[in-house]
């Protein structure tokens, strides 16, 4: 990885419709080499955060730094962005877009179409190159797309809903390719609906809900914000854990329970009762990433 890679960062971001404020005061940190995940429902404002970032909207509060340093055009163009809205040309050969959009990012076009040649070689369109963008499938028009964002190395990457529409073995083919600028010292931000994809991936995350940060972090930070959950079997019955300071019992059902735990004390205090009834399981739950979402959003 790169060490000196600059970072992208999002501080105080603000922007209004009218009477209505889009993004409320936004603030996060992509870091060099790190995939940060961003999350949230429709109209939540993660288009139009990344809009912003690469400058199709106006600011109106706040700044985008790269570097550490506000963020000017010439940074913008080295960027790879796919939007929400694709923007390819339908009735125009694949590989012949693709070299023209690379010679616009200063490629010349012979490396332009080598590279556009290997990538949808890797996405297993190596027999598509002269066809014209309609005739794929809607998951090989993504294909494509993502190609363009990657084509000329980019210094950062904002993809809006990178993985919707694509399979399982495109979504993969996809991965390896951002790990391959991962490890460039790239940072990378991307927006998903898919709540499964994004704790997979990514090495922290942003949750936006009306405009505004939610909350942010590693997965391991964010689960560690919400209750601490324990799954419980004593015999013969588990009722018994209603009546210990400090523990709410969220389920119960015969020896088996499920707890929530104020602290360590409570912890230690269903520990040393439970022995003396037969205790055969206590072990944490691990939240979901969709339980955690639920969670910050509500």
């Amino acid at each position: 990885m790169t060490h000196d890679a600059p970072s992208l960062e999002v501080r105080n971001l603000t922007r209004r419709f009218g009477e209505t404020t889009a993004v409320d005061d936004v603030s996060f940190t992509v870091e060099p080499g790190r995939m940060t995940g961003f999350v949230g429902a429709n109209g939540a404002g993660k288009t139009t955060t990344m809009r912003m970032i690469m400058g199709v909207l106006t600011v109106h509060g706040g700044e985008v730094l790269w570097g550490g340093r506000p963020i000017a055009l010439t940074d913008r163009t080295r960027f790879g962005y796919m939007p929400e809205e694709r923007g390819l040309y339908p009735k125009q050969g694949i590989v012949d877009q693709l070299t023209y959009l690379g010679q616009l990012r200063g490629m010349t076009r012979k490396d332009a179409a080598s590279e556009a040649t290997r990538m949808l070689e890797r996405f297993g369109l190596g027999d598509r190159l002269k066809d014209k963008l309609e005739s794929l499938s809607l998951g090989n028009q993504q294909r494509v797309q993502i190609t363009a964002s990657l084509l000329h190395r980019p210094t950062a990457l904002v993809l809006d809903e990178p993985f919707s529409g694509l399979d399982p073995v495109a979504v993969d083919s996809m991965v390896d390719l951002l790990r391959d600028r991962l490890r460039e010292g790239v940072p990378v931000l991307f927006s998903s609906h898919q709540l499964d994809l994004v704790d997979r991936l990514c090495d922290s995350l942003v949750v936006l809900s009306d405009g505004k940060v939610m909350a942010s972090g590693t997965s391991a930070q964010l689960r560690s914000r919400g209750p601490r959950q324990f799954s419980i079997t004593t015999a013969p019955d588990a009722g018994w854990l209603r009546g210990v300071p400090g523990v709410r019992v969220v389920d119960v059902d015969g020896p088996h329970a499920v707890l929530e735990l104020d602290d360590e004390g409570a912890q230690q205090r269903v520990l040393q009762e439970a022995v003396g009834r037969g205790l055969s399981e206590f072990t944490p739950i691990v939240a979901s990433l969709s339980d955690i979402y639920r969670e910050v959003t509500r």
